[in-house]
């Protein structure tokens, strides 16, 4: 136990000279894991304090843990004051428990309850005078070099009522004497458990309380503790530095450095007593300097510090002005001056002390000044002088630190000590270089074992035990997560960025587990000699092997000897050298597993997924949120991103859940939406300064080369303020006065930056720039703004794989409040690219090279965010208030300089990613409201200019591409071709809207190679959505499909076959991996990059093998053909041993010299196959009749043999038969049957000449015809041998029958053989004769020799007579002449029988036999196999023939036939050459096969998941968009017609009620008229009567 306890408080500590410094990683580490838990627990144990001497051991070693363990660490004072309430004891070990737990926290002190200061006040008086009460107390009182105005009070009040008990003063004249006793006896040491110690303790506890000019606790003291007491202790000629200390600093706090002012200080005498008795205490410590060993250092310290800070504060009061006694008093005022001025001469001083007085020398200077005080004219020099000296110092410290600052490379070429002191530094830098240099592959070695400890944590626990099985289960990796969220609540930035930075290299590429993640941060700058050093390949080689060992012993430590076979190579680059070729922009360094070679078997996937399981997602988006800083944000965001690359959907899905489950998106959006509005605010607020700079510098047309010299004059700078700051510190002139300077270096540096803050000021008032170079005008892009990278990055990733609910949730949140990022990315493309401005014609001036990247990032995040489809986001970008989509055109139409004249390929790339994202914004749309939007303007003759110009760019530089070839895809795909190649695509997809874009893409004159090759290299193709809506798919057909023969499309075009349904889509799927595969041999062959492996390494050229495979079909005639001549050689000069060479007729043989010379010189200048023949025949006659024929057929044998060899090499060269296998190889049939042919050639050649004829048989496989043939029998092969069967069946019955009843019928006439070739062909004869025949009367059986006798004896030796033999003696006999002789016979086997007379009895029986035999064997059996035949080769007729009449009229892919395009838009011809192309569709699937998953287009990742499902309902069958649109066009045309009469239906109708209602209103005009003229007609009549007239 005890052991255990010394141990954990070792852990927590350092011992050191300075003394103990606290271990925050252990302690927390420890406090993870509950130690202090288990100790507070061990402290509760009961136990006899008095007896029990072990326990309280173990108790001393808990409490010292727990000391230890709070040590320093704010958080665990947290955790151990919730256990307070154990520590509220008399225990001296509790005390000083609890002064650890207060120590310096302020927090706790300013909430600590009174009931704890009463509980140790209570204890002094109980149980004693203890110092540690005392010492928490003070504790309590001031934390953190704040004072808490609360506990002063508190502890003043508590002390105050406690009594005598506590407040031990020795004021009265007995106690007096104890406390000068007790100094005498405790002056050479002293008791830490001492009275004299307590009341020491007690004096600074008071001092503390009045510190800080506390008006209550200092009237309270100043009762406990008179002034005169005070100076009767000081002066007391026993009193020792201790004491002096204590009590002086008390006098200080509580009499002199106060807020209201105690006049007894300052008119009294007691002070000038203390003053005396300080010269006395300067004058012992000045003379006694000489041995050091034996020298007061408390003494000394006394003198410096405390009487130095006492004389200070009280000459520095405003209320010693007023006071009168210093006149009095100026001889004492003299000598302390003097005293003071001898100490700062002392050797012994340290720069603290040193700046005390001299800081006491100036004030004291200041008040004789001020006083008019006579001082001794050597002494007012001296002091004079001193700070003259002072001041010189820090002048210069501050003009060097500003010449440094404004003129780095400017230096004094007089001042020879400072060039050599700046030599020492350079040189000092060097080595400090060299010495990262050679440490950093060990540090990235131990990072790398890291890695690999984070992969495998169980290794390093004993199998079967909790610990293993916790790891194994992921425990490990999960507590770290969880550990990094407890790092951000403590503030522990540093170390939680170093968590961060970790998780994300276990996810960094590695070969065990392949793709590439987020690169690592950029490597340190190499020295310029280590990059011309030729040794360097030697030593990164070095460095690698001694990382390695190093990595290999870290390992073996962790987890033990490894076999080297156990894990997987490291591959680690542990060198600091330059990059190899071919590797740069590639992460440097790359984990590899550790043990056991586990991670080698893991994908990236399957990390992510792990890390994600334990809670790598929730901690991303908690720090998101709750990000303390900027560089813990960016981490964040950096580990989110190796956490989503390659769009692990696993990943997606968890951040949505978490982000709609918990409720937290509306934060999490936020975050990024404030993000985005302060960075565009940033750009605004500094694009005018940018602008106006990049127009001086256009109109100035500055060379590229001259950034140049300007950034090594920055980073001259640099390094120039280092070195001057550091020649400043150790030049020989300043070198005496340093520890002078040292005391107000901070002073000086305040005033320094403070006046250069106001010429900065005065310099922006004025006009001036900020900067003097051209660097630093443009400046770089603030933290805000490139923030805004990794952020686009995220988010980009979040929609990877068209991620359709993520793409709306960027869109909308549907919470409370709605962060729209997909506009908001938009506004920020439009805010970077100065359109906000008004200066959307001067766009190249707004993109440089430092905001490149950013915009890049910004146009790929909103094609992520539009592609899938998501038309809700295509719509948002589309219809935004914003100049997005005119700053995207731009982009594309405009020529962005002066960046373009410096790096055309950063121009390319983006152009590249605008048309890119303009095509994602058309994506799958059947309106073309997106499209009108976009041409609206965007002017059609500059969008083709700008391919002709891409084109043309791309021709003039043909080597550029290349090389970017080599180094990766990524930089081709940027090339000028391909970017054209895009923008064709575009405005592919825009004429569909526009007529004038068309006509333009259509007209190809002179000049528009760009045009006809992009046509060329454009494929288009129609795919059918999962909801069965057609869409059309225009794209770039992929260089590869260009080594796709013409022998292999006639074969796959020709003998696909129809499925039950009648479509080939089945058949052509399957054989496009085929096809694919072809191509990539096809590639290999002509020496060219295989696409779709990243090697940049190129296979070598194999000329002479593809010069063969590319005349295949040469070499097959050329075969053939001789073997047609060496087979009509055989047949009319065999045999070969009479035709000898001989002589010709004079004239022959010159007319054959004629002919082979007249051929020869036609083939050489028209090579034509007529004149080849015609020398071929000429040259082999002149072979036969100067050689012979025998020598001539041997050489055309030999060649023909050569021919065939060559024959195979060029069919293995189409095919790459050997590239799949010995297995492929035995079961392609094809190339079986050609490697026969050679042998037969060889045997021909060899053994027989025979031989050759088997070589005619070629004949059946050149001609598809004469196939038809031997298919007609092999077809229906299984009914032709049944049929076959059962005519043997039906032979066999008629045998039996003939040789029961009719054996003596079977007389056959037969001729016999004459006799001069009897003897040659006796032997045959008897083999061939039946025992019958030559039987005597005997009985015996006569020989060869007698039956050849007996022939030639009963044979006239002139004539030849006809003689009969009996052929159905036996039972086998009769089956082989039925079987031979009545097949044969046109009338059955009843032909070759003897002719029967009507008289005979079985006269009836042979008529019935004979015609049973023709009927059923003759008539039915054979005519059944003849049918069987012709009628196979009829139906192979018909088949070809229908087989044609497909071809012809019937689309290979949707299976229409030409009857449907009649009367339509489109013809057949169009529909199979243009929309259902079959080798587009085969080109489309190559294209998704060589093409980067995370680039896929929506329709191209649809399509890529059909064809890895092998689902074919992509393919558009019986039907096409072309009769699609044109019945949508009919329906559309009546309904436009139905519109436009309801429109003009609807225009008669308001006219009429419009005219209605003038009508309307022009009647109550009128009425309202007529009723106003009666109103005021009624009463004029009266008016108008004549009065005169009588009523």
């Amino acid at each position: 136990m005890k052991e255990i306890l010394l141990r954990l408080s070792k852990l927590c500590v350092q011992e050191g000279a300075s003394g103990k410094k606290s271990k925050k990683q252990q302690q927390r580490l420890l406090r993870n894991m509950g130690a202090h838990s288990v100790v507070l627990e061990l402290l509760q144990i009961p136990y006899e304090k008095g007896e029990d001497v072990r326990m309280q051991e173990i108790m001393k070693l808990a409490h010292e843990f727990l000391q230890n363990f709070c040590a320093g660490n704010q958080q665990n004072q947290i955790l151990l004051h919730k256990h307070i309430n154990l520590f509220l004891n008399p225990g001296i070990l509790e005390a000083v428990t609890m002064q650890h737990v207060f120590m310096n926290n302020f927090q706790l002190c300013s909430e600590i309850n009174e009931r704890v200061v009463q509980h140790f006040i209570h204890c002094t008086e109980t149980h004693g005078r203890h110092v540690q009460y005392l010492k928490f107390l003070q504790t309590i009182v001031k934390a953190e070099n704040k004072f808490i105005k609360k506990c002063q009070d508190t502890v003043m009040a508590e002390l105050v009522n406690s009594g005598e008990d506590v407040l031990v003063f020795y004021n009265d004249r007995a106690s007096f004497q104890t406390l000068v006793t007790m100094m005498r006896s405790e002056r050479d040491r002293m008791d830490e458990n001492s009275a004299l110690r307590y009341h020491i303790h007690l004096v600074e506890l008071l001092a503390v309380c009045t510190e800080g000019k506390n008006v209550y606790t200092e009237i309270k003291c100043n009762s406990l503790l008179p002034l005169d007491d005070i100076v009767r202790v000081v002066t007391h000629e026993d009193c020792i530095p201790e004491v002096k200390i204590a009590y002086i600093n008390f006098l200080n706090h509580c009499y002199v450095d106060t807020e209201v002012e105690m006049k007894e200080i300052y008119t009294s005498n007691h002070m000038w007593k203390l003053f005396e008795n300080f010269l006395v205490d300067i004058c012992r410590v000045c003379n006694n300097t000489s041995d050091r060993k034996h020298a007061d250092t408390v003494l000394e310290g006394y003198v410096t510090e405390t009487v130095m800070s006492i004389v200070t504060t009280f000459f520095s009061s405003p209320f010693s002005d007023q006071s009168t006694s210093l006149q009095t008093r100026q001889p004492v005022f003299v000598q302390l001056l003097q005293g003071v001025f001898r100490v700062y001469h002392c050797n012994w001083l340290n720069p603290t002390q040193k700046a005390s007085v001299e800081a006491c020398i100036k004030v004291l200077s200041d008040v004789a000044k001020s006083r008019a005080i006579a001082i001794p004219v050597d002494l007012d020099s001296q002091v004079n002088n001193l700070f003259v000296k002072s001041n010189n110092v820090v002048t210069k410290s501050i003009l060097s630190w500003r010449l440094s600052a404004k003129n780095a490379p400017r230096r004094d070429s007089n001042a020879t000590a400072s060039v050599s002191y700046r030599n020492i530094i350079e040189r000092l830098q060097d080595i400090v270089s060299a010495l990262e240099d050679r440490l950093r592959p060990l540090v990235q070695a131990e990072l790398s074992v890291l890695v690999d400890v984070l992969h495998r944590p169980e290794l390093l626990f004993p199998e079967n035990t909790d610990a293993r099985r916790k790891c194994e289960s992921g425990g490990f990796i999960s507590k770290l997560i969880k550990h990094t969220k407890q790092l951000l609540e403590e503030n522990e930035e540093r170390l939680c960025i170093k968590v961060l930075q970790t998780l994300r290299e276990m996810m960094t590429k590695d070969r065990g587990y392949g793709e590439k993640l987020a690169p690592l941060p950029a490597e340190p700058e190499v020295p310029a000699a280590d990059e011309l050093d030729p040794n360097q390949p030697q030593k990164q080689l070095e460095d690698q092997r001694r990382g390695e060992a190093l990595r290999q012993i870290l390992v073996n430590r962790y987890y033990g000897n490894i076999k080297p076979g156990a894990r997987r190579d490291s591959v680690t680059t542990f060198s600091n050298g330059p990059v190899p070729p071919g590797t740069e922009g590639k992460p440097r360094a790359v984990v590899s597993s550790g043990a056991a070679a586990a991670q080698g078997e893991l994908t990236l996937h399957e990390v992510q997924c792990r890390l994600d399981k334990e809670g790598a997602s929730d901690l991303v988006i908690d720090l998101i949120m709750n990000a303390t800083s900027d560089r813990i944000f960016q981490e964040s965001i950096l580990l989110a991103i190796a956490l989503l690359e390659g769009g692990n959907t696993v990943i997606q899905k968890s951040f949505f859940m978490r982000l709609t489950g918990e409720n937290k998106s509306e934060m999490f959006f936020k975050v990024f939406y404030e993000r985005m509005k302060l960075a565009q605010q940033e750009i605004k607020a500094t694009v005018t300064v940018n602008t106006s700079d990049l127009g001086s510098k256009k109109k100035e047309e500055e060379p590229p080369d001259k950034d140049t010299p300007t950034a090594k004059g920055k980073k001259g700078m640099e390094v120039a303020v280092v070195s001057t700051v550091a020649v400043a510190v150790v030049t020989e002139e300043v070198k005496e006065q340093l520890a002078e300077a040292s005391t107000v270096t901070k002073k000086a540096f305040t005033r320094y930056r403070r006046e250069a803050e106001a010429e900065e000021h005065l310099a922006a008032a004025e006009g001036q720039g900020p900067a003097s170079t051209p660097d630093d005008q443009e400046g770089e892009m603030s933290v805000i703004i490139t923030i805004m990278q990794p952020i686009l990055r995220l988010m980009q990733l979040l929609c990877e794989n068209h991620n359709r609910e993520l793409q709306n949730f960027l869109r909308c949140q549907n919470n409370k409040n709605n962060y729209n990022l997909v506009c908001e990315t938009l506004q920020f493309l439009d805010c970077i690219c100065g359109s906000t401005t008004g200066g959307l014609g001067l766009l190249g001036l707004y993109i440089n090279e430092k905001n490149v990247g950013l915009i890049n990032q910004t146009v790929e995040s909103l094609t992520e965010y539009c592609q899938g489809p998501c038309h809700e986001n295509q719509n948002c970008i589309a219809t935004h208030e914003c100049n997005g989509i005119d700053i995207i055109i731009a982009l594309i139409l405009n020529d962005i300089n002066p960046l373009g004249k410096k790096r055309m390929d950063l121009v390319l790339e983006l152009k590249n990613n605008a048309s890119k994202l303009l095509l994602a914004i058309m994506e799958s749309r059947h309106d073309s409201e997106n499209a009108e939007r976009i041409l609206y303007n965007m002017r059609p003759k500059e969008l083709v200019e700008v391919i002709k110009k891409a084109y043309m760019q791309g021709e003039v530089e043909p080597n550029e591409p290349a090389e970017e070839d080599e180094d990766g895809e990524e930089e081709h795909a940027a090339s000028p071709q391909n970017v054209g190649h895009n923008i064709y695509i575009l405005a592919h997809q825009l004429a569909r809207h526009n007529k004038e874009l068309q006509a333009l893409l259509k007209t190809y004159g002179e000049g528009d190679e760009a045009l006809e090759f992009y046509a060329k290299h454009t494929a288009q193709i129609e795919i059918v959505r999962l909801d069965r809506t057609m869409e059309q798919i225009v794209f770039p057909v992929p260089n590869i499909c260009e080594f796709l023969t013409n022998e292999s499309k006639l074969r796959v075009y020709y003998t696909t076959e129809r499925d039950e349904q009648g479509s080939k889509i089945n058949d052509f799927f399957l054989r496009s991996e085929d096809l694919f595969n072809e191509m990539n041999w096809q590639k290999k062959l002509r020496g060219t990059q295989e696409p779709t492996t990243g090697n940049a390494n190129t296979v070598p050229s194999q000329p002479i093998l593809y010069w063969c495979s590319r005349n295949m079909s040469f070499w097959s005639s050329i075969s053939f053909n001789l073997a047609v001549l060496m087979n009509l050689l055989v047949a009319f000069f065999y045999p070969l041993e009479g035709i000898r060479g001989g002589t010709l007729d004079g004239h022959l043989s010159a007319l054959l010299w004629i002919a082979m010379l007249v051929s020869l010189a036609i083939v050489i200048i028209l090579p034509q196959p007529h004149g080849v023949r015609v020398l071929i025949a000429s040259t082999i006659l002149r072979l036969i009749f100067s050689v012979g024929l025998e020598p001539t057929l041997f050489l055309l044998g030999a060649f023909n043999v050569g021919n065939k060899m060559i024959f195979l090499m060029s069919f293995v060269g189409n095919r790459g038969t050997f590239t799949r296998g010995y297995k492929a190889m035995i079961m392609d049939v094809e190339f079986l049957y050609h490697l026969l042919y050679l042998i037969i050639c060889s045997l021909g050649v060899f053994v027989h000449v025979f031989f050759y004829s088997l070589l005619l048989f070629d004949l059946v496989y050149r001609e598809e015809t004469l196939l038809n043939v031997i298919k007609s029998v092999t077809r229906n092969g299984r009914s032709i041998l049944l049929t076959a069967v059962l005519a043997l069946i039906l032979v066999y019955l008629f045998s039996i029958v003939g040789y029961i009843f009719f054996q003596d019928d079977f007389l056959l006439n037969i001729d016999r053989i004459p006799n001069k070739t009897l003897e040659s062909g006796a032997s045959m004869v008897g083999e061939f004769l039946s025992a019958e025949v030559c039987r005597k009367d005997s009985g015996e059986n006569c020989s060869t020799e007698a039956v050849v006798d007996a022939a030639i004896a009963t044979q006239p030796s002139a004539v030849v007579i006809e003689d009969k033999e009996r052929s159905c003696d036996s039972l086998l006999m009769c089956i082989v002449t039925v079987l031979s002789h009545g097949l044969r016979s046109g009338g059955g086997v009843g032909d070759v029988l003897r002719k029967p007379s009507k008289e005979e009895p079985l006269f009836a029986g042979r008529v019935i036999y004979d015609l049973l035999f023709f009927f059923l064997v003759i008539i039915i059996v054979l005519n059944l196999i003849f049918g069987v035949i012709i009628d196979t080769f009829a139906d192979l007729r018909s088949e070809k023939q229908k087989k044609e009449e497909v071809l012809k009229t019937t689309c290979f892919i949707c299976g229409l036939e030409r009857d449907k395009f009649d009367n339509k838009t489109v013809t057949f011809e169009e529909h199979i050459k243009v929309e259902h192309n079959m080798w587009h569709y085969l080109f489309f699937i190559v294209l998704v096969k060589v093409k980067d998953s995370t680039e896929y287009t929506g329709p191209e990742s649809y399509v890529a998941e059909m064809i890895r499902e092998h689902n074919l309902d992509w393919f558009p069958r019986m039907r096409a968009m072309s009769l699609v649109c044109s019945d949508a066009d009919g329906e559309q045309n009546e309904i436009r017609s139905l519109q436009e009469k309801l429109e003009s239906t609807m225009k008669l109708v308001s006219n009429l009620s419009g005219q209605l209602t003038e009508l309307k209103e022009q009647m109550t005009e009128q009425r309202k008229q007529k009723q106003r003229i009666g109103l005021l007609g009624h009463p004029q009549h009266p008016q108008h009567a004549n009065p005169q007239q009588p009523a």
